[in-house]
């Protein structure tokens, strides 16, 4: 559940899940793990509340729209803007979010799982939904998802979504190029993961439609040099 809600006190986004359902609880209690260290990339968190079975948290309101991802878009320099300052978060060994490797350990080969290492405060599902733009900032919104792993997959994930918008492989590429973690990205390390996501989504999908997804990330391939 989500809903804007004006107050004396300000204008709030709220977020509430049912401790019934374990999905969307655990989804929210993740987010809440994590909202302390995201300082200048998402909207400020204001106040929780747990009453009748339910969780509800409320944040600052972005006054932003969903992100444009297609090529030459203005919005791209903000949405980067963004992601390099939250490349710069590590997560602190008391906040217990899973690593990459093991969300993606059923589709890993077992020597593939030590390239996935890294202390970075990974997003993973940065679709225009979760990325706001305002005037003359970006937010990254609804950290449901979010893992530890090596800085550069959510410019690998985000460089998809680019694709996803149309823009061309060439150019979600010089894009991605733009941030130091993923010219410097291991690729052997980059193999891995794109090896180890079209696995998974080909389990998701089926083998047939999969394929424009997993073309997709393939394509990652060519921006990253031995």
């Amino acid at each position: 559940m989500t809903v804007g809600l004006v107050t004396e006190s300000g204008r709030w986004f709220v977020k509430g899940a049912p401790e019934a359902d374990y999905a969307a609880y655990g989804s929210l209690y993740r987010e809440r793990l994590v909202y302390p260290l995201l300082e200048g990339v998402s909207p400020g968190f204001g106040w929780k509340v747990e009453a009748d079975g339910w969780e509800l948290m409320a944040y600052e309101w972005a006054d932003g729209r969903h992100a444009e991802l297609g090529s030459a878009s203005p919005d791209l320099p903000l949405v980067a803007g963004v992601m390099l300052a939250a490349q710069e978060i590590t997560v602190p060994h008391y906040v217990p979010v899973p690593t990459m490797a093991q969300l993606l350990r059923p589709h890993l080969e077992t020597a593939e799982a030590g390239l996935l290492g890294g202390s970075t405060l990974v997003h993973r599902d940065t679709n225009p939904f979760n990325l706001l733009v305002g005037v003359d900032q970006a937010w990254m919104v609804d950290w449901a998802m979010a893992a530890q792993g090596p800085a550069w997959v959510d410019v690998a994930y985000t460089a998809v979504r680019l694709m996803e918008a149309d823009t061309p492989v060439e150019g979600a590429l010089e894009w991605a190029a733009g941030f130091p973690s993923w010219r410097d990205a291991v690729p052997e390390a980059v193999a891995a993961f794109v090896r180890a996501t079209c696995r998974q989504w080909e389990t998701r999908a089926g083998a047939v439609d999969c394929m424009p997804s997993n073309r997709r990330f393939e394509a990652l391939l060519a921006g990253v040099h031995a």
